[in-house]
C-alpha cells in the first residue's frame, strides 16, 4: 500500500504554524509528513523561512509518525553538521526519520559568499558529502580534502539502526545520477510523463530502495479560487528566462514571472473535485512507493480537514 504524507511547506508558513498542521496531519490520517529545508522564501508572497532542523525535533515530539527532510549539504550546512544532526534525530526517534539530499539553490546558499558551482562541479560536491555523511554515520572518523573538507571527524551519538539516504532529483537526468549511491529516490511533479520518466531512469541505472513523489496541489471549493491561491503562492513556476537553481533572491524570480495558467498548471494541480483530483494523482504516482501532497495554499487547516472528510479517503480508493 502506498504511503500518504503531508508536505510542512517552511517557505510558506510561520514554523508554529506548521507545527500545529504536522499535528493535525497525524490527526486526520497522512501516514508521514515531509518538509522543505530552505533559507529564503521562493518569492515575497511566500514571506517565511523557518529553520527546519529545530522544527522536525519539536514536530516529532509531538506525533508519532514519520518524517523526512529534503537537505543541501556543501555550502550552507558543511556535512558534518548534517551527520550530527541526522544521527540525534534518529537515535531519539527511531525507525522514523529519513533525508533526501540534492545540489541545492543558490537562493538558499549565496549568504556564505563562495561561488556557486556549475551543476556537474555541486554533484561532485554532493557525492562528496554524501560519502562523508553515510561514513559517519556508520560510526567511522573521517578525514577527507576535496570539495569538501572534513578533518578528523567523529559522531559519537548514533542511533541503533541506519538512516535511509534518499537522492532528490527534479530531471530524469539527476534521477539516473543519484542512483548511484542513494537508498532511494525522491522526486517532485505533476505530470506523468515526468514522474514515470524519472522513476524509470532511476530504476534503469539500478536504483535501490523505496521510491517518493511529491506533488504540488492547489484545492479550493471554487476552481477559480483555486487559479488563484496557485498564482498568488506558486508564482516562481511561471518564471521565465531564468533558472531556479541560479535565481539568488526572491524578487529575482517576482521580476521574471510571466503569468501563465498553462505553466503554473505544468507544476501545480489545480482542482476543486476531490474525486477527479485522487484520480489524476493516482496517474502520476504510479510505481511510487510514497507520495507527499503539498496544498501551495495559505489555509493548510482547510485542506488538512478537507483530507480527513474525505480526500484521503477517495486517494486510498484510487491508488
Amino acid at each position: 500500500m502506498i504511503s500518504i504524507g503531508y508536505h510542512a511547506s517552511h517557505e510558506q508558513h510561520p514554523p508554529s504554524e506548521l507545527l500545529r498542521a504536522a499535528r493535525l496531519a497525524e490527526d486526520v490520517g497522512f501516514d508521514e509528513v515531509m518538509c522543505s529545508d530552505h533559507l529564503a522564501p521562493w518569492t515575497t508572497a511566500q514571506g517565511q523561512s523557518g529553520y527546519a532542523w529545530s522544527w522536525l525535533g519539536a514536530a516529532m515530539a509531538l506525533t508519532h509518525i514519520p518524517f523526512g527532510v529534503v537537505n543541501a549539504p556543501g555550502q550552507r550546512y558543511h556535512p558534518v553538521v548534517i551527520a550530527q544532526a541526522i544521527a540525534t534525530l534518529a537515535e531519539m526517534f527511531p525507525h522514523r526519520f529519513w533525508v533526501a539530499f540534492g545540489s541545492g539553490e543558490n537562493l538558499n546558499e549565496h549568504v556564505t559568499g563562495d561561488p556557486w558551482l556549475e551543476k556537474p562541479a555541486r554533484q561532485r560536491r554532493l557525492r562528496e558529502s554524501v560519502d562523508g555523511i553515510r561514513a559517519l554515520l556508520d560510526g567511522q572518523r573521517v578525514d577527507k580534502d576535496g570539495l569538501i573538507r572534513i578533518h578528523d571527524a567523529r559522531i559519537w551519538s548514533l542511533p541503533d539502526q541506519p538512516v535511509p539516504l534518499i537522492g532528490a532529483a527534479v530531471s530524469s537526468d539527476t534521477a539516473a545520477w543519484v542512483a548511484g549511491w542513494a537508498d532511494g529516490l525522491i522526486t517532485v511533479g505533476s505530470r506523468e510523463e515526468q514522474t514515470q520518466e524519472a522513476l524509470r531512469r532511476y530504476r534503469d541505472a539500478g536504483g535501490r530502495g523505496s521510491a517518493r513523489l511529491q506533488i504540488h496541489l492547489s484545492v479550493e471549493s471554487d476552481r477559480e479560487q483555486a487559479f488563484a491561491v496557485a498564482r498568488e503562492q506558486w508564482s516562481h513556476t511561471m518564471a521565465r528566462g531564468v533558472s531556479m537553481w541560479d535565481v539568488e533572491n526572491p524578487e529575482d524570480f517576482e521580476a521574471a514571472i510571466v503569468p501563465s495558467d498553462d505553466a503554473l498548471e505544468r507544476e501545480v494541480l489545480i482542482s476543486d473535485d476531490p474525486a477527479e483530483l485522487a484520480d489524476r494523482v493516482a496517474s502520476i504516482a504510479q510505481g511510487y512507493d510514497h507520495i507527499y501532497l503539498h496544498h501551495v495554499g495559505p489555509d493548510q487547516t482547510a485542506f488538512l480537514t478537507r483530507c480527513g472528510d474525505g480526500l484521503l479517503d477517495r486517494l486510498r480508493s484510487a491508488l
